[in-house]
């Protein structure tokens, strides 16, 4: 293939017309492929259900399906933070649309209510069944304060006086009092108390924050704990002292946590995001959780005041928040979890230095299987190092708190290299510590920049310019699928592609030149960028492939993804499904297109694995004639990707890459490999045994012995 980007061909008059074409199918009446968008809230929640069948699974390690629970709780938490405020803000501001799935935000809101209801219930039912009973046996227990032994009520009386009720605070409501406000995501008490000196009995509302600094479950000794709102509830007398203690009754409150910054109308981007932080504490309610113990008195004095609808109202079995269950999950109990795992270095890397190994030849690392830090890490350590490297340009999304990168690029500077740092301000929740990370690296000298107004810059790259012996420059490129965090890449799963060849330093230096400057060039040689080029490369591909079946040419098309909704790319496949392409989708999480519908989507098989990595890499391949083009990069099938982020995938050019990257692809979407099937209604379900019920191949336990083995053998 010719390295000319896709975005040098212009599209042809049939491409545009045939990618449309299902949009006409929709139209006819009485088409029953017209409904052909899933809702995409509930393909999202359906997602977090199959994480939840990951803690249902009596053959995972129980502390690892502890840690699905938490993991379950802290999405939805997330889900309703984000998606749920969005329709909520949709609906309040008046410009409510039906979804591509036909679902009004109104109905939408319903289904949701119902869905979430439903996995509630399943989430509490394994928690408090076979999962309590299972941590019960291995001397772990979660109990309430009524369970407590006398010894440990004791040690609890201590601690409260000496830790807890010094960080507590009782708010009173009356009216000299007005109510509170319940900051997002916060663990609360509330309490009915009644004065005995007062002849008319008059009961009065209080409530007490939970404060974030406690941990959320105490530790009683031998692993046996109790949840911190037990404890602080069986103390209650003294913090209304001379009292009587009605009732009280936990509860929790979710707020809309999206910023909204109008760029076009600040000077100081970071000043403005700092601000705006402080204001996403208080952002409109859209779920109020309570224990399913909760009085009616309470809960409507809660609704009322809180400005709660009856469908924002989630009744649970308590304890609540449980994504606090991490707590448990990190015990130092080796036996109940995944047995213990070392990233291999990748075997290009053992002798010689990565600057030589990257002459060589361009290089492939597959994270964590491959080790992040003898990798990229070590990429930007030497570079730091190194006396030859005369610059290092870098962009930086999410990093993790004691950030090696971060000192990497803080000692080039320091040795006066000239480093300069992209940081994305707004990488969702993470907002505080890239504002930390900005300061910090401008502290000690780096050029840092926060890339385009009105864009987030989610590409991940890296740029080394080093001078060889013999005074030529040259430009050592990294490529990556995931974020420069070296926690969160022992537990996810990327790509990254290293290289040194002339068209890919380019072409970052190109992209660089347009982040920090007013360079339009946006003509790429071997990469797709977005907002510009990636979707019409993308759809240009797939139209490709359409023509290379027509021809009786290979054409096949493959894609591993984050998530799947962006209706002009799930339109352009259904196309060529019925032009005959066949079309494997791995996808993790949501998914609005149906496969498998007779005359729209019947060559479309979708999988979903997940497991104990997060599969977070992204993979687009067309067999092209017989010529595979394969690309990896950053950018999921999402309109945000696509048209709102500047995103960037790489052509992988080495043939044995892109076989590797097929294996791996064909692998996920065989039927002898343990996963989750797309169904055209969109239910999802688990093969994970075979007929005879033994297990299916786990793919990622599969990579982690095929790479230790490539690493021996290489």
């Amino acid at each position: 293939m010719s390295t000319t980007a896709a975005t040098s061909r212009p599209r042809n008059r049939g491409s545009a017309e045939t990618v449309t074409e299902p949009a006409r199918i929709a139209d006819e009446e009485n088409d029953p492929q017209a409904d052909r968008f899933l809702d995409r809230e509930e393909s999202w929640l359906r997602f977090n259900q199959r994480v939840l069948e990951l803690a249902e699974d009596p053959d995972i390690p129980l502390l690892e399906r502890v840690r699905f629970l938490a993991i379950f709780a802290s999405n939805l938490d997330e889900f309703f933070m984000v998606r749920v405020a969005g329709l909520a803000r949709r609906l309040a501001t008046g410009i409510a649309v039906p979804a591509p799935g036909g679902r009004h935000p109104r109905e939408q809101l319903r289904r949701i209510s119902e869905v979430v209801h439903e996995l509630g219930r399943r989430h509490a039912q394994v928690f408090h069944g076979p999962i309590s009973k299972a941590l019960e046996t291995a001397g772990i227990m979660l109990v309430r304060w009524a369970e407590l032994r006398p010894t440990e009520r004791e040690r609890m009386h201590q601690l409260f006086r000496e830790q807890i009720y010094p960080v507590l605070t009782p708010f009173a409501v009356d009216p000299a009092h007005p109510f509170p406000h319940i900051s997002g995501r916060s663990l609360n008490l509330g309490i009915f108390v009644r004065d005995p000196s007062r002849s008319n009995g008059r009961r009065v509302f209080a409530r007490i924050k939970v404060p974030s600094v406690l941990p959320r479950f105490i530790a009683l000794g031998g692993d046996r704990f109790v949840p911190v709102e037990d404890v602080i509830a069986a103390h209650l007398s003294q913090l209304f002292a001379g009292m009587e203690i009605i009732e009280h009754h936990a509860f929790r409150v979710t707020r809309n946590a999206d910023l909204e910054v109008d760029e076009d109308e600040t000077d100081n981007l970071l000043k403005s995001l700092e601000h705006e932080l402080l204001r996403r504490r208080f952002g409109p309610l859209v779920r109020l959780e309570v224990e399913d113990t909760i009085s009616d008195d309470a809960l409507a004095l809660l609704s009322r005041e809180l400005g709660a609808e009856p469908g924002e109202v989630y009744r649970t079995q308590g304890p609540l928040d449980l994504s606090g269950l991490t707590q448990l999950a990190d015990l130092d109990r080796p036996e109940l979890k995944y047995s213990p795992f070392v990233p291999v270095e990748p075997p290009e890397l053992i002798d010689g230095t990565l600057f030589d190994a990257m002459r060589e030849r361009e290089l492939l690392v597959h994270h964590p299987y491959e080790s992040f830090n003898t990798s990229v890490v070590r990429f930007l350590a030497d570079a730091a190092r190194d006396p030859k490297v005369l610059a290092i340009k870098q962009t930086l999304y999410r990093t993790s708190g004691d950030s090696p990168i971060v000192d990497a690029l803080i000692d080039a500077a320091a040795a006066g290299k000239e480093v300069v740092v992209l940081v994305e301000l707004k990488a969702r929740f993470d907002e505080q510590n890239n504002i930390s990370w900005a300061r910090k690296l401008e502290d000690a000298g780096c050029h840092v920049v926060y890339g385009l107004v009105g864009l987030k810059t989610h590409c991940k790259l890296a740029l080394v310019v080093r001078q060889e012996d013999d005074g030529t420059l040259r430009r050592y490129c990294h490529i990556g699928t995931g974020n420069y965090n070296p926690s969160t890449a022992r537990i996810y799963e990327d790509l990254g592609l290293f290289s040194c060849a002339p068209e890919v330093g380019q072409d970052i230096s190109d992209l660089f030149n347009h982040l920090t400057g007013f360079s339009r060039d946006v003509s790429y040689r071997r990469l797709l960028v977005a907002p510009h080029a990636l979707r019409q490369g993308l759809l240009d591909r797939i139209q490709g492939e359409i023509d290379h079946h027509r021809a009786k040419r290979p054409a096949r098309i493959r894609a591993k993804t984050n998530s799947l909704v962006d209706e002009e790319i799930v339109d352009a496949l259904y196309t060529a499904s019925r032009a005959g392409v066949p079309i494997d989708l791995w996808v993790r999480g949501g998914c609005v297109l149906r496969p498998g519908i007779p005359g729209l989507s019947e060559t479309i098989r979708v999988r979903s694995i997940l497991g104990r990595f997060l599969e977070h890499s992204r993979i687009f391949a067309f067999d092209n004639g017989g010529d595979t083009d394969m690309w990896i990069g950053s950018a999921d099938l999402m309109p945000r990707n696509m048209d709102r982020r500047v995103e960037a995938l790489v052509r992988i050019a080495d043939p044995d890459h892109c076989e590797r990257l097929t294996e791996i692809m064909d692998m996920a979407m065989s039927d002898t490999v343990s996963s989750w099937h797309l169904a055209p209604d969109g239910s999802w379900t688990r093969h994970s045994r075979d007929a005879d019920g033994e297990p299916l191949r786990d793919i990622q336990r599969w990579l982690r012995r095929h790479r230790h083995l490539r690493s021996v053998d290489g």
